[in-house]
Formats: structure tokens, sequence, C-alpha cells
């Protein structure tokens, strides 16, 4: 278990949100590690040692007429890094993936991801990063062609909380907890 801890130093610096889906549709295929694409992304200017508490929320329908498992996560660029798009992937996770199943009957299917994520004490001074919502759609039975559909609900958020004097070290456990 990982434990962010912020200080009384700290203070929310701005609220970052998009509600538009970057992609229409998630490609079906018959493996969860192929076929990822972006559904959202927000861009955040950020400096080392900044706290984001993300929130990503956005919706799929199945109409493909099978059992299709859904996987999702959290990831970030950097913007400014002077690579050209579309960035070298994979791109760095935020957090542990998530997935549920998603059948006919169900037909829609809500994925919500909230991280807390601790911005590397690397960070370059003055560039961007942006926050992703990565998800695949992969099924035994996909056929060639088959997607999900990206709905127009949802929405990324992005709050960033920085120290109120330059650099903040924040404190993060890695233990196991209590047994």
């Amino acid at each position: 278990m990982t434990t962010v801890t912020t200080t009384p130093d700290q203070r929310l610096v701005a609220v970052y949100a998009d509600d538009a889906p970057v992609s229409a549709t998630i490609p079906v295929d018959k493996s969860a590690s192929t076929g990822t694409v972006r559904v959202m992304r927000v861009v955040v200017p950020v400096k080392a040692g900044d706290v984001l508490d993300i929130t990503a929320e956005a919706r799929v329908t199945n109409d493909v007429g099978y059992n299709c498992g859904v996987g999702s996560y959290l990831a970030w660029y950097d913007v400014d890094d002077g690579i050209a798009w579309p960035h070298a992937q994979p791109w760095t996770r935020i957090g542990t993936s998530t997935g549920d199943n998603v059948d006919p009957q169900r037909h829609h299917m809500p994925l919500t991801l909230t991280r807390a994520y601790v911005v590397p004490a690397s960070w370059p001074d003055g560039h961007r990063m942006v926050i992703n919502l990565m998800v695949d759609g992969h099924s035994t039975a996909a056929q060639s062609g088959d997607t999900l559909t990206v709905d127009d609900y949802g929405q990324m958020i992005v709050r960033r909380w920085t120290a109120a004097q330059g650099f903040l070290t924040v404190r993060i456990d890695r233990g196991r907890g209590a047994k």
C-alpha cells in the first residue's frame, strides 16, 4: 500500500478539468495487452513535488453482442519534452489498472478511477504533464473491426496541490500495513 501524506504548507493551486473524450471508439481484440487507447486527457502545468488528485470518469457502450472485458488505467507523459506526437509509449502509469466485464445485457459500463500522484523530483521546470485515461477492450469472441463506443458522458478532473514556498517533500509510505 502506498500512502501519500501532504502537509499544512500545501495549498490547492488550480483545478483542471475536461469532459471531451479524445477517442470515440475502443477496438475490441483478443488480448488485454493490445489495443489500448486514450479516452480522455487533461494538460496540467506542474512542478516537482506537486501532489495531483486525479479523478477520471467515462462510460463505454457494448453493441457487439458478446461479453467484453474492459481494462483502464491512468498514465502521464511530458508534453514539453521535445518529442513529436505521438510520444513514445508505454507512458508512465499512475497507480494500478482496473477492469470489469460489460455484456450485452449490461450494455453500458461506467469507468471511474481516482488516484493521488506525486510529481517526480526530477520533473523539469516549466514542463506540463498530460494525464491520460487509457482503456482497452478484449474478448475471445472478438472479430476484426469490433469496437466499444465511448459515450459522451464523464469528465477528467485534476486538482493540483503545491507547496506555498518552493519545493515540498511529501511522505510516501510503501508498507504492507497491518496484518
